[in-house]
């Protein structure tokens, strides 16, 4: 399943094995900050929210739009991936 864009919760989800992984947004004009990223319990440890991250970045770069990590995980995950820099604002 790709990441969707649920914007009536303000939210990136990931659905997997029946269970959702998301992160909260706030969306400014050409970017968005992540305060939240959570994985149902039975996602743990699977590298779901990791493949979420991912393909928030990959919507980043389709759409244009700049990323602001402010929650430990998503501020984690682009420390260990320089690789998504450049959609860092």
């Amino acid at each position: 399943m790709p990441v969707t864009d649920n914007k009536a919760l303000n939210r990136f989800e990931l659905a997997e094995d029946d269970h959702l992984a998301f992160a909260t947004y706030r969306r400014h004009e050409h970017s968005v900050s992540i305060p939240h990223v959570e994985a149902d319990p039975a996602l743990r440890g699977k590298g779901t929210s990791g493949r979420l991250m991912q393909g928030i970045v990959e919507m980043a770069r389709r759409e244009g739009f700049s990323i602001t990590p402010t929650c430990p995980f998503a501020k984690g995950w682009f420390a260990k991936h320089p690789e998504a820099s450049d959609v860092l604002g």
